[in-house]
């Protein structure tokens, strides 16, 4: 087969590769075990639970049945994966947000290279593992009683209970942790980012039947209402794939160099700066933020509490809508603050001879940088909020809710990992090809 090496790989030569290549084809089969084990995982329970009442409850919580998406169903089945990998997202969302507010965790970040980066990730582990015993010891106390007001789900209630429940949901949601890190390390793609599309893809079937069997119904309007909810998740798929691919090019000018004799020509290239900056991380992070006080107002027997949260901070009510805008808006920006670095860029470029048309260099290239990265991050965050909002509103107009818990943000999930894990096996691909010419 003739392969172009300027251009990028064919569905047909990465196909070829996956098959041809032992390091390519030993990564695969390390990422699909990996996910499959902790699948099998979610499935071992924890004795002396009633989880038949437990599952019933949860389906009546929309924000622990919104949780339980990405525990792939581990939560209602309260297997010892039950927690996933939510302690690990809630520490990596802290630690960013100290990174940016402590001068000494910014400096490990910014100016120590790998060995910060390391110490960084250390210490993310450190804190989801404590995370992580806080969230099992509140889903305790809530299987004890404060989920259902009553007698609890539990058949033999007791400290032993409460001490063995603790440490089997910790030590599960830190194997959990350890083994997305070690497809990450030694697979295909980031292992948080598949296992959160690996848990709500699990989702779909079911939700694929029941929205089958409400068209087949024989109501005519609730087979619209179907057809509007499918119409509406086909562009925003679409839409998303713009968005993801989308990019803003700041063209540069590489100054011209003497080499010996021979002074080259000035060469024209760009800077690319994406339209989403953050990706799906700052959905995940509202979402998980979000949950947080449903989570503690099911885990604590106050009725106080429990309407403050049932009023306010329930999905699909005008509050939470707001507040969660607000928070995709905020986490956008922030995220991007700490992908892009304006300073740094603006650095290097002077460091390379390059400059932007028009645009002296130093703080006017900063403040150029940054003027495009706050327009470029207001328009993305604006599309986040819509993903996250408008398919969820057009659900409850159309009244088509099959898709309760599986929304438009559980899809740009899913085609943000899909397009990621994509780019990385075509780069994978495109190394071997050099491999090749080397050899050769």
């Amino acid at each position: 087969m003739v392969v172009n090496r300027d251009k990028a790989p064919t569905a047909q030569e990465t196909l070829l590769q996956m098959v041809q290549s032992p390091a390519l084809r030993s990564r695969l089969l390390v990422t699909i075990g990996l996910l499959v084990l902790l699948r099998l995982g979610i499935f071992i329970p924890i004795p002396g639970i009633n989880r038949a009442a437990f599952a019933a409850s949860l389906s009546n919580n929309a924000a622990l049945g919104f949780l339980d998406l990405f525990a792939g169903g581990g939560l209602k089945a309260l297997g010892v994966f039950a927690l996933g990998i939510i302690p690990y997202i809630n520490a990596s969302i802290i630690i960013q947000l100290l990174t940016a507010a402590i001068p000494s965790l910014e400096d490990l970040q910014k100016n120590e290279g790998e060995a910060g980066r390391r110490k960084i990730s250390q210490l993310t582990r450190y804190l989801a593992g404590g995370w992580a015993v806080i969230q099992s010891t509140l889903l305790t106390i809530g299987l004890l009683g404060g989920l259902s007001g009553a007698s609890g789900f539990v058949y033999h209630p007791g400290i032993w209970f409460v001490i063995e429940t603790v440490l089997t949901l910790t030590a599960g949601s830190m194997f959990v942790m350890w083994v997305s890190e070690l497809i990450t390390e030694r697979g295909i793609g980031n292992g948080a980012s598949l296992l959160i599309a690996l848990n709500i893809v699990s989702s779909l079937p079911g939700n694929l039947g029941k929205t089958l069997e409400l068209a087949q119904s024989g109501n005519q309007e609730r087979l619209g209402g179907v057809v509007i909810v499918l119409i509406v998740f086909l562009a925003m798929v679409f839409g998303i794939v713009f968005v993801q691919e989308a990019m803003r090019r700041i063209p540069i000018l590489i100054a011209r160099r003497q080499i010996g004799r021979v002074q080259a020509n000035d060469k024209s290239s760009y800077l690319p700066l994406r339209l989403n900056q953050g990706g799906v991380m700052p959905i995940i992070f509202a979402s998980s933020v979000l949950s947080l006080p449903s989570f503690l107002g099911g885990s604590l027997n106050n009725p106080a509490i429990s309407n403050f949260i049932g009023n306010y901070l329930r999905p699909a009510t005008i509050s939470y809508d707001l507040i969660y805008f607000v928070m995709i808006l905020f986490f956008s920006y922030f995220y991007a603050s700490l992908v892009v670095q304006p300073d740094e860029m603006a650095k290097n470029l002077k460091k390379m001879g390059a400059s932007i048309p028009g645009i002296r260099p130093g703080q006017d290239t900063t403040r150029h940088i940054q003027d495009i990265l706050n327009r470029l991050t207001f328009l993305g965050a604006l599309f986040l909020g819509a993903v996250a909002i408008v398919p969820q509103a057009v659900e409850g107009i159309a009244d088509v809710r099959t898709f309760q818990g599986f929304g438009a943000t559980s899809l740009l999930i899913l085609v943000s990992v899909a397009i990621d894990t994509s780019k990385q096996i075509q780069t994978f691909v495109i190394s071997q090809r050099y491999e090749g010419m080397v050899k050769n």
